[in-house]
């Protein structure tokens, strides 16, 4: 898996635990959190919603043999993109990482730890208006697995999902429209892969699969991090006024 092998240096580029901006600029706190997974305890941030009805969202990291937490850049990014939409949003270390407790599964027991996760948070929010999973890269691909498995996702942003490294096929069909973003200039996932997939999944009647690029941007986003988050936004916001209309 030599492409995973460059993941290792960078990414988990980790970012503060600044917390979220309300409407008023100041700062939110985003409680930790832990809660039961397959293997053990399992440590998450948990932002509540606007009210009992918000929706839910989860946020899946990078590979944890290979640096991924829940602090990651582009999965701290993602997270504040739903808080500010006032999501109740929740994102947590998967099983080995961190203070989550376990060990490495090589994807399964990961899956589990994210439906864990999702049980959770529907339980913390059992009257929420809709339910989101987003992921990036490693998480991408196990988002994608929680997608197939549960009905009530409505919607799904998957970040630079590593299509030459992994099998989607699972998706066969895709069950909910979403997003693919993908860096232009991604070095270990090339963009064609993930366009092709997009592409296939996008030929089942009634799904959309939105493929947008960021221009520039590497595998982790580096400087490309406000224009994610906006891409991102952009999407949720649409397809949020979508479903309400």
């Amino acid at each position: 898996m030599a492409a995973m092998d460059a993941v290792n240096e960078a990414v988990n580029e980790n970012t503060g635990e600044e917390g979220v901006k309300d409407g008023h600029g100041s700062k939110q706190r985003m409680p930790e959190v832990i809660f039961n997974g397959p293997s053990g305890r399992l440590e998450g941030r948990y932002q509540q919603g606007e009210d009992p009805t918000s929706p839910i969202a989860l946020v899946l990291h990078p590979h944890p043999q290979y640096g991924g937490t829940m602090n990651n850049k582009v999965v701290y990014s993602l997270y504040q993109v739903f808080a500010a939409r006032k999501f109740a949003v929740l994102r947590f270390n998967f099983r080995g990482v961190g203070r989550s407790q376990g060990s490495y599964d090589g994807g399964t027991g990961e899956l589990s730890d994210a439906a864990a996760a999702l049980d959770w948070l529907q339980t913390i929010a059992p009257n929420a208006r809709g339910c989101w999973i987003a992921g990036f890269s490693f998480g991408a691909w196990i988002s994608m697995q929680l997608l197939m498995r549960r009905p009530e996702i409505s919607g799904f942003i998957s970040v630079s999902p590593p299509a030459n490294i992994f099998d989607f096929s699972f998706l066969a069909p895709c069950p909910s429209s979403g997003l693919m973003l993908h860096g232009t200039e991604d070095d270990l996932v090339p963009p064609d892969d993930v366009r092709k997939l997009a592409d296939k999944l996008s030929q089942q009647r009634g799904i959309i699969v939105d493929y947008q690029t960021i221009s520039g941007a590497s595998h982790f986003y580096d400087d490309k991090l406000d224009e994610m988050s906006d891409a991102v936004g952009a999407y949720i916001d649409a397809a949020m006024e979508k479903a309400a209309a």
